[in-house]
């Protein structure tokens, strides 16, 4: 699984001019999943996002999760993460699992970040979504497990 994680002050999803998820200060999360994934995969990540001290302390030191500073967290499922652009100009997707595989995991992703203690907002998987937000810092990780 692969997440592009971005520190936000706000964050919201749009489907067919309706929005669908939003959140305020946390962290926006961009889920790709391939072949290879599965629910452990799921786990880990889940676990690491939940965890990863990406937020300022009163020092300014990035010392503090989301979890420690009572963030939201909005998810979107996002292929295109695993996109290859190595050769010719069109990107190819072939390393992405198949949208059956991908929802599963994406949905068992956002209960395992629920369990966590998050709370979770999401887009709807497979439509075309509009994303907002606004980024804190800027600050923007990508995490593979």
């Amino acid at each position: 699984m692969r997440a592009v994680v971005q520190r936000v002050s706000s964050a919201s999803v749009t489907v067919d001019g309706r929005v669908v998820g939003q959140i305020g200060f946390g962290m926006l999360v961009l889920l790709g999943v391939t072949h290879e994934d599965s629910e452990t995969h799921a786990e880990r990540i889940a676990e690491k996002l939940a965890s990863l001290r990406f937020f300022s302390d009163d020092a300014g030191k990035m010392n503090l999760s989301c979890l420690d500073v009572g963030g939201e967290v909005l998810v979107i499922s996002q292929f295109t993460l695993y996109g290859d652009c190595r050769k010719g100009r069109r990107p190819s997707y072939t390393d992405a699992a198949e949208p059956e595989k991908a929802e599963r995991l994406y949905e068992y992703f956002i209960e395992k970040m629920k369990n966590l203690g998050l709370r979770v907002a999401s887009g709807i998987f497979g439509a075309m979504m509009k994303v907002s937000l606004v980024n804190e810092g800027p600050v923007t990780l990508i995490v593979d497990v």
